[in-house]
Formats: C-alpha cells, structure tokens, sequence
C-alpha cells in the first residue's frame, strides 16, 4: 500500500486523508522545511501531496523515492476543495502509482515521468 506525506500547506482537517497510509506534516514537525520533508518522504518511501511548486519541480531532476503530487487548483473556498479533491482522488492515486509527478489541475489531472 503506497503511503503518503501531506504538506503544511494542505488542510489538516481532511476526512479523506484521515486514514492510516497518510501523515501529516504538522504531526511529524510542523517546522520542517521542503529538504527535511524531501529526504523524509525519500527514506519512508513516501509520495508527497503539495500545493509547492518546489517539490514538482525538485523531482523533474530526481527519480523516485519520492514521488509527489502537486496539486494545482488555485485559491477556494475549503469545501469547494474538498469537494473536487474527494471527486478525483482515486483517479489521482491511479495515476501516482504509475508516474513520479502527479499535477491536479481543475480540469485535468497529469502524469510526468
């Protein structure tokens, strides 16, 4: 079962992430920076779930452990994120099983690598 890394910048309060595959920054170091996260996510084999731009392109130049989703929605509303977000997150798990980079726009999801 792939796990995963949420960053800070991700609602903690998230149902869909309340699961035993997932851990949450804030419950690990809420201090830590992107490289402490990076070299986290890489000795756990993690896959890191962002809205930083860093992490996508940090692994444009790596390969994986760890692979990342960026996701790329823009400013909402948290129920109207939540609400797309729990519309395609089986699709977004799909394709991050296959590719290293994951971005989830509004209107499309894409895999790189």
């Amino acid at each position: 079962m792939q796990k995963y890394i949420i960053d800070a910048n991700l609602p903690y309060y998230f149902s869909l992430w309340n699961k035993d595959n997932y851990q949450h920054v804030i419950n690990i170091d809420p201090n830590m920076k992107d490289s402490e996260i990076w070299k986290y996510a890489k000795e756990n084999n993690l896959t890191i779930v962002t809205k930083d731009a860093d992490f996508s392109d940090r692994i444009l130049l790596n390969n994986p452990p760890p692979s990342v989703i960026h996701i790329k929605l823009g400013n909402m509303k948290m129920k109207d994120f939540h609400n797309a977000i729990d519309t395609i997150w089986n699709d977004v798990l799909a394709m991050s099983s296959e590719y290293k980079l994951v971005r989830v726009y509004k209107d499309k999801i894409e895999g790189i690598g």
